[in-house]
């Protein structure tokens, strides 16, 4: 399923390292393991992987200090696996630029499905569209940017996915669902604020090149681009 992956985990519990790497070479997936932020970082330095397992508290360097480290120059996807439940934390890491959340005690059939999803999701093939036009919004798919008024974008993998789902289908709205099953192909688990969290730092990157709307809220619906 995901032969030839390679994922790093960071975790200092040595139990739940070592049970998530078991739940995962079951797949066919290479795992790493890091038990501080600071090897964690060594070793993305050292080598390239496919998805980042992170808990947030973690000797060293945290969780949340390893995003913003990461994410200045990778777009790797990042799963947090953490014990913090509130929903302030999981808001926060996911503004950072976290693409999913989990908390502990965890499922373990829903890490998998949730590691499936991010994994399928960096396997996508742009469709054969390769330049995406909406307004002063300018895309290429197969290039991977997005530039507003000429100023390009910095965007983690699923703000650009959301972007390019709603750059397609131009005033149509979609609710959390449809994005999340429209882009990543998996079972909506609800109640989350992810993709809320991911329109919002879309609207905050476009909001610091233009005072413009493009990305609008339908009240009992979800978001359309306008």
């Amino acid at each position: 399923m995901n032969e030839g992956k390679r994922i790093l985990i960071i975790e200092d519990d040595q139990e739940i390292s070592k049970l998530l790497s078991v739940m995962l070479t079951t797949t066919g997936a290479d795992t790493v393991l890091a038990y501080s932020g600071t090897e964690g970082l060594l070793q993305l330095q050292a080598t390239s992987f496919d998805l980042i397992l992170l808990d947030l508290m973690l000797p060293g360097k945290s969780g949340e200090e390893l995003i913003e480290e990461i994410r200045e120059g990778s777009s790797i996807p990042i799963i947090v696996i953490s014990a913090k439940v509130d929903i302030e934390n999981k808001v926060n890491v996911l503004k950072m630029g976290a693409d999913d959340y989990i908390t502990k005690p965890f499922n373990q059939q829903e890490v998998l499905a949730r590691v499936e999803v991010q994994l399928r999701k960096s396997n996508v093939h742009p469709l054969p569209t390769t330049k995406l036009v909406w307004r002063k919004l300018t895309m290429h798919t197969e290039k991977l940017t997005v530039s507003l008024d000429e100023q390009e974008l910095q965007l983690t993998n699923a703000e650009f996915d959301i972007l390019s789902l709603l750059m397609r289908n131009p005033e149509r709205a979609f609710s959390k669902k449809d994005i999340y099953e429209s882009i990543w192909k998996g079972t909506y688990y609800g109640d989350d604020n992810t993709i809320s969290v991911h329109i919002s730092n879309l609207r905050k990157k476009i909001a610091e090149r233009t005072a413009d709307e493009y990305i609008q809220t339908i009240w009992g619906i979800g978001f359309k681009l306008v």
